[in-house]
């Protein structure tokens, strides 16, 4: 209990270290963002080398691969953050204030997903049938929206989201940081509110796969917590940082399939060998070696790939400008 204790205080300490540094709206640069990027995952790693100390390199392994996988699905939710910014045309210098309240509210909701879950598995070992399936079937999922090359661009309110502004009513316009205002007499939220308030109920979807996947990783609802909590607190920052790279990750849903189907795989092995089955159980250094390789791979291939997109594309538009160069040509006289 003093360990959760401890470990809760110094993310409070860390939190308020991140409100204090962006309490004041401005534009983060690319620079701001690349260091506190690097401070966190530093921070990450030093608390995943404790963890090998004072817990033995299982459970630093366990922390690891939990840490590089919900890192490398929280990438894939900043597609939707950025079109939820998008949609309600949030203003650059409140973006850093929205992403901030917005990983508060996730970890508040995980911390729950977290607790229910490690109580479900405690009670019922079959669940880990459902969590593989579900995985394996989400895999599946990414990989047809993957193929069939259809991509977002926009975003829609979920019911829930509609009926607290029906309710409450939503000022036409920003007022800096504050959430609620007074108009003709009543108190509204601001469009702020309403942004923070999708990105925490959208993170109640991501939860769905990141969650499950991570207790195939490990069972440990400590590091469980921990490795989801210092994924999501340098999410603010990445999303400064990658904002434009986002794009050319052309192939992160086919690498986030890979990397949910292993586990998916793994969970049911690990059903079938709790249920008296011998099967063979994946380790945790084959884990982390699996899912490192698969992210190196899908940079690579996405990079390259958006190198040929874009020169294809530069290719066509030099084509097309020639085209109306030579239509816009005075005819020669005979």
């Amino acid at each position: 209990m003093t360990i959760w204790v401890l470990t809760i205080l110094g993310l409070c300490a860390l939190i308020a270290v991140d409100f204090f540094i962006g309490r004041k709206p401005h534009d983060v640069s690319v620079k701001e963002a690349g260091i506190w990027t690097v401070v966190w995952i530093v921070l990450a790693v030093l608390f995943g080398i404790g963890v090998s100390i004072w817990g033995g390199g299982q459970a630093g392994g366990e922390f690891f691969a939990g840490f590089i996988t919900e890192k490398s699905l929280s990438v894939d939710n900043l597609f939707v953050f950025i079109l939820i910014m998008a949609k309600f045309s949030v203003p650059s210098h409140l973006q850093q204030r929205v992403l901030l309240f917005g990983v508060l509210i996730a970890l508040v909701l995980r911390a729950i997903f977290i607790a229910a879950g490690a109580a479900i598995i405690a009670s019922f070992s079959w669940v880990f049938y459902l969590f593989g399936a579900f995985l394996i079937y989400t895999a599946w999922k990414l990989v047809k929206e993957a193929m069939a090359d259809e991509e977002e661009d926009d975003w829609d309110e979920n019911r829930l989201l509609k009926s607290i502004e029906k309710k409450f009513g939503v000022a036409d316009r920003y007022h800096g940081t504050k959430l609620f205002i007074v108009e003709s007499g009543k108190k509204v939220m601001t469009p702020l509110l309403v942004v923070m308030l999708a990105i925490g109920m959208t993170d109640v979807l991501f939860a769905m796969d990141s969650i499950p996947a991570i207790f195939g990783l490990t069972q440990d609802p400590y590091i469980v917590f921990t490795a989801n909590a210092f994924a999501l607190m340098g999410l603010r920052q990445l999303y400064f940082l990658i904002g434009g790279l986002l794009k050319k990750l052309v192939h992160l849903s086919y690498g986030l399939s890979v990397i949910l189907g292993f586990i998916g795989v793994k969970l049911v092995l690990h059903a079938l060998h709790e249920s008296g089955v011998h099967v063979p159980e994946i380790s945790i250094p084959v884990s982390l070696a699996v899912i490192g390789g698969v992210l190196v791979i899908t940079t690579i291939t996405s990079l390259i790939a958006s190198k040929k997109q874009s020169e294809k594309a530069a290719l066509e538009a030099a084509e097309k400008d020639a085209e109306q160069h030579d239509a816009e040509k005075p005819g020669v006289e005979a």
